[in-house]
C-alpha cells in the first residue's frame, strides 16, 4: 500500500516536472521571439533613420541668437542653434542639421535676421546656385571623403552674415531724426530754398523778356508782310 502510494506521489512529481519543463520551454521561446521582434526594430529604425550633422558658424555679433534658434534654408526649417560659445574675436554657434540627406551649397550666405511681430530671430541659408554632384563622388556630410569645396561638411566652421535687424533700423531712424533735428541742417536748408527762390525769381524775368521780345517780333513782321502784300 506504502509502495504504491510511494509510486503514484512520484509519477505525480515526474507529470508536473514534464509539464514546468514544457511551460518553460514555451516561455523561453516566446521571449526570444520577442527578443528578436525589438531587435530587429531597433535595427531597422537605426539604419532608415536619417543622420544629423553638425557645424560651426563663427559671428562678430549674435543679435539674440541662442540655443533653439530654427536655420532655414528656402524658408523651410532643416535645424536649430545647439550653443553658442563667447570667444575674444568672435561669437561661435554650434548648427545642427536634422538630416545627411539636406545638402547646403559651399558657396551659400549664412546671416542672421528678425522676423515676425516679436523679431524672434532666425539664420537664414541663402545658397547662390546649385552644385554639380557628379556621381562619383561622396556627398555624405559625415563622410571623411566629404567634399567640402561642393557642400557643408560635419564639424565645419562657417562665417556668417548680418542681415535684417531691428536694433539696426531702429538706430538708423534714430540717426536720421537726429540729423533734423540739427540747426546747422535747417540754417542750409533755409539758404538752400531762399537761393532756390531768387533763380526762380530770375528766371521768371528771363521768360518775360523774352514773351516781350517775341510778342513785338511778331507785330513787326506781320507789318512787314502786310507791306509787302
Amino acid at each position: 500500500m506504502i509502495r504504491a502510494q510511494l509510486f503514484s506521489f512520484l509519477y505525480m512529481i515526474k507529470k508536473k516536472q514534464k509539464k514546468w519543463t514544457i511551460s518553460l520551454q514555451s516561455l523561453l521561446c516566446l521571449v526570444f521571439l520577442s527578443f528578436s521582434i525589438v531587435a530587429t526594430f531597433v535595427a531597422s529604425y537605426f539604419k532608415f533613420r536619417p543622420l544629423n550633422y553638425s557645424f560651426f558658424i563663427e559671428f562678430d555679433n549674435l543679435h539674440g541668437i541662442s540655443r533653439g534658434t530654427p536655420i532655414r534654408m528656402r524658408g523651410i526649417d532643416i535645424g536649430s542653434i545647439q550653443s553658442t560659445k563667447l570667444k575674444l574675436d568672435c561669437v561661435l554657434a554650434l548648427a545642427k542639421i536634422n538630416s545627411s540627406k539636406i545638402f547646403i551649397p559651399r558657396d551659400s550666405i549664412i546671416e542672421t535676421n528678425q522676423t515676425g511681430l516679436l523679431n524672434e530671430p532666425v539664420i537664414d541659408i541663402i545658397p547662390f546656385g546649385t552644385p554639380s554632384l557628379s556621381s562619383h563622388i561622396n556627398h555624405n556630410p559625415l563622410s571623411n571623403s566629404c567634399d567640402s569645396s561642393l557642400i557643408i561638411c560635419d564639424q565645419m566652421y562657417i562665417t556668417g552674415d548680418r542681415g535684417l535687424n531691428y536694433d539696426d533700423l531702429v538706430r538708423s531712424t534714430t540717426r536720421i531724426s537726429q540729423r533734423f533735428d540739427d540747426p546747422r541742417f535747417f540754417n542750409l536748408f533755409y539758404v538752400f530754398l531762399q537761393n532756390g527762390i531768387e533763380v526762380t525769381d530770375t528766371l521768371l524775368e528771363l521768360i518775360a523778356s523774352l514773351l516781350d521780345v517775341t510778342s513785338i517780333s511778331y507785330i513787326y513782321l506781320q507789318k512787314f508782310l502786310s507791306n509787302n502784300l
